[in-house]
């Protein structure tokens, strides 16, 4: 079954616990994180997690673009996160630091840009528990989806399953009713979306819609055989 992370970037920030139970029946809350510096935007940090986790009982999804995550990833996990997602361009040793989230106790996943390749990572895929296609430029939310990441969308199932590894496969961009169905064909399971469910009238009703049309799409996609 498909899982749809709700993007609180595009929530109510001085509503988060209330936005938080407003999407009842999502799988994760994914919480971006930005420093200014790896995306030009500032977002939310620490100890925003921190009470985050602390008013929910949904596990927290964080993505952290941000530079260093070497040195701070860690301390995401400390806070309650339950996945913590680093970007492979700003990580000195990605497989270190997914052995210390996981050595922590959450799900390690790995981020690339649009324009970063999975090729060149694929003896890293063993190590993670998630891998996130972005979908669209990290920094801003409420951009338009790149189809063109649809053929890395397929290329990256596709060592999932050469190597036969149970990882999930996310992605966060332009998500959407319109374009969830295509990111499920192609091989992704694991949805971010945000102004599709924080801009609804119900946005639990919204997250249930996400996921039948994803699922509906999964049901008929070739890799998901036999899955």
């Amino acid at each position: 079954m498909a899982q749809i992370n709700p993007s609180i970037l595009s929530a109510d920030f001085a509503r988060l616990a209330d936005e938080a139970e407003a999407v009842d029946g999502a799988d994760w809350l994914h919480v971006d994180v930005m420093d200014n510096h790896f995306v030009p935007n500032l977002t939310l940090g620490v100890p925003i997690v921190e009470s985050l986790s602390r008013a929910t009982a949904t596990p927290l999804d964080c993505h952290l673009m941000i530079e260093d995550p070497d040195r701070w990833a860690p301390q995401y996990v400390e806070a309650g996160a339950g996945s913590v997602t680093f970007h492979v361009e700003a990580a000195a040793a990605p497989v270190r630091l997914a052995r210390e989230i996981r050595a922590k106790g959450a799900r390690a996943s790995m981020a690339l840009k649009p324009a970063t390749p999975i090729e060149p990572f694929e003896d890293l895929l063993p190590e993670l528990d998630m891998l996130l296609v972005m979908t669209v430029e990290p920094g801003f939310g409420g951009q338009a989806f790149l189809d063109i990441m649809l053929p890395k969308i397929r290329r990256t199932r596709e060592l999932i399953a050469k190597h036969g590894l149970e990882l999930w496969l996310q992605v966060d961009g332009g998500v959407s009713e319109s374009t969830i169905e295509r990111c499920a064909e192609a091989g992704a399971d694991v949805f971010v979306a945000g102004s599709a469910v924080y801009g609804a009238a119900d946005p639990a009703a919204a997250v249930a819609a996400l996921r039948a049309k994803a699922d509906a799409a999964t049901a008929g996609a070739a890799w998901a055989c036999g899955h």
